[in-house]
């Protein structure tokens, strides 16, 4: 069965010359780029060929919270029809330089149509998506600071879905913002890990060097 994720990556790779069959344009992000401007809804929608995008909601209060973050191989934003007033709080920014097919929402409704296989995984993006949510919200909320931050090392640095990608850049402050904890209980729990040899730490990277001990203070719903 699939565990959550929050990195989005090859989810769209079977439709990617179907992709470049279709009018689209190519476009070149560059690191600290924002996809679409903050406070409007968007208005296009993009394959990653390269690069990474982090998605995060800015809250009116001031706080961040970092959703997902998205590479090659798939779509971001989804595909739907309707603009919703939560999407002028979300705001999509590249981690690195970025390569991307842009469609317009009406060039990408035509393919949702037209193809299959961009309908299944349109369908599979969103149920994936939706998963992650619910973990996040129902599941996560309930961990204590620790458990939380376990479980998300173990999703973004051990899950075999995403561990061969070059995930650099990530910072502790993207990592409270993830998890919705103090910079304090962040750097306590890194500390303990890192002193029992589970983890390395360098200037904005972490690696993971014991995943089997690290799972072992991961909730079952992570594993």
């Amino acid at each position: 069965m699939l565990t959550p994720r929050y990195f989005f990556t090859n989810d769209f790779l079977k439709c990617y010359d179907y992709f470049l069959s279709q009018p689209h344009k190519k476009k070149t992000f560059h690191k600290g780029d924002y996809l679409w401007q903050p406070g409007e809804p968007f208005h296009s929608i993009h394959y990653i060929i390269s690069g990474v995008a982090q998605n995060y909601i800015e809250h009116e209060n001031g706080h961040r919270k970092i959703i997902s973050f998205h590479g090659k191989g798939t779509v971001f934003p989804g595909y739907h029809q309707h603009d919703y007033k939560i999407e002028k709080s979300i705001i999509t920014i590249a981690m690195t330089d970025m390569e991307v097919l842009e469609y317009t929402k009406e060039e990408f409704h035509s393919m949702f149509e037209d193809n299959s296989n961009v309908r299944t995984a349109v369908i599979d993006w969103f149920s994936t998506y939706t998963n992650l949510l619910l973990y996040d919200n129902a599941h996560q909320e309930y961990n204590c600071s620790f458990i939380k931050l376990c479980n998300l090392l173990y999703l973004l640095l051990v899950n075999k879905d995403i561990k061969s990608e070059s995930f650099i850049g990530i910072t502790q402050n993207d990592l409270a913002d993830i998890l919705g904890i103090s910079r304090v209980n962040l750097t306590r729990g890194l500390s303990f890990l890192r002193n029992k040899n589970i983890i390395a730490t360098r200037r904005k990277q972490i690696e993971v060097i014991d995943s089997s001990a690290l799972a072992k203070y991961c909730s079952m719903e992570t594993l």
